[in-house]
């Protein structure tokens, strides 16, 4: 099937200001809008909250309490700007390319539970997704294993809606596995809380979404889940999940000309390789209800906004500020924040990295 040309509705604007230096600022915030005028955003102070971790990858709270995977295959704890190191699983992490210790997710009603997505095995690498009793050490036990790993392309987003466990695959670099939904890599997979398929999966399985390359985000608004992906060398994608749906993963990418494929909320024809996605519903009102994703090859965190299915605005903030930006969430007071990926072998490392970093406004 051969892809259909596409540009992006809305055109993707120019560099935001601002020159590399220390983080800890509270100039405004300046980005370009679609339409490609300039404009001011509200006042936006930028702070560290933690430094010198080791690729920060999965974030999530337990109650107040930030915790972090690096991707190595520890899990930090973070306090009052210090980092420290309550499970370390790299004796059987295997990194290297993208693989590692990389999801992570609390279960929502019992915070003595967690879940970890990890990269293992020598020879031919394979995944896991791993239920943790918190309170007993961080004991481990495996609930879905043998998905299939390679350097690169392993997906690896874990994120709780909806009573169940979401998890991102990638395609282990073999795109055409993406197009089989009995294959659990290049999905969007379900399971329940207990680590078993979910029972309403459309094949049978772990599947709920096939079709896609590498997807490192998850997110949702008002019921609905997004998945962001990594493209080849354009087309990286937003795609609105419905259960059963095929992304079209190796056949094209970007819409297609055939109803078989669904279509993505958008595209980028330059690749900024997205990472984490969330939405956002904190203090600074312009912002309210729209998508913030940390980009790595683009060095930027882009602002979506989505309206019954269409991007009506999309800008990008602190272009090259602060390096690679991989995962962005919000905290128990809706602020948001964005960890920096400078360590992962394919940035350049600033003083500090790598950093969390909360915005708010001021």
């Amino acid at each position: 099937m051969k892809r259909r040309t596409y540009l992006h509705g809305v055109a993707i604007a120019v560099a935001a200001a601002g020159c590399m230096g220390h983080d800890d600022t509270s100039e405004p915030s300046t980005s370009t809008k679609g339409n490609g005028t300039r404009n001011s955003t509200e006042t936006v102070s930028v702070e560290t909250v933690v430094e010198n971790l080791e690729v920060p990858w999965g974030v999530a709270y337990r109650g107040d309490t930030l915790y972090v995977t690096e991707r190595p295959g520890r899990v930090v704890r973070v306090n009052s700007g210090e980092s420290e190191v309550v499970a370390d699983f790299t004796g059987n992490t295997t990194t290297g390319g993208e693989g590692g210790l990389l999801g992570l997710a609390f279960h929502p009603t019992n915070s003595d539970v967690a879940f970890t997505y990890q990269t293992y095995g020598a020879n031919e690498r394979k995944n896991r997704i791993v239920r943790h009793d918190v309170a007993n050490g961080w004991d481990r036990e495996p609930v879905l294993d043998g998905i299939p790993g390679g350097r690169i392309h392993d997906g690896g987003r874990l994120f709780v809606h909806d009573e169940a466990l979401f998890a991102t695959t990638g395609d282990a670099s073999h795109a055409e596995d993406a197009q089989n939904p009995q294959l659990l890599n290049g999905k969007v997979l379900r399971l329940t809380l207990d680590g078993r398929p979910h029972p309403d999966n459309p094949f049978g399985n772990a599947v709920f979404t096939y079709g896609h390359r590498n997807p490192e985000g998850l997110a949702a608004r008002n019921g609905t889940m997004y998945a962001i992906e990594h493209g080849p060398d354009s087309d990286d994608e937003i795609n609105q999940l419905e259960p059963g749906a095929n992304y079209g993963w190796p056949e094209v990418t970007g819409p297609s000309d055939t109803e078989e494929f669904t279509d993505p909320v958008t595209t980028y024809e330059e690749i900024i390789a997205p990472g984490g996605g969330v939405f956002y519903d904190g203090p600074i009102e312009h912002w309210q209800g729209d998508l913030f994703v940390g980009t790595l090859a683009g060095t930027h965190l882009r602002r979506i906004r989505i309206q019954n299915g269409t991007v009506t605005e999309d800008e990008k903030f602190y272009d090259g500020k602060y390096g690679r930006l991989r995962t962005t969430f919000t905290g128990p007071e809706d602020h948001l924040y964005v960890t920096t990926s400078n360590r992962d072998g394919r940035g350049t490392p600033n003083s500090g990295d790598d950093k969390i970093l909360k915005l708010r406004s001021v």
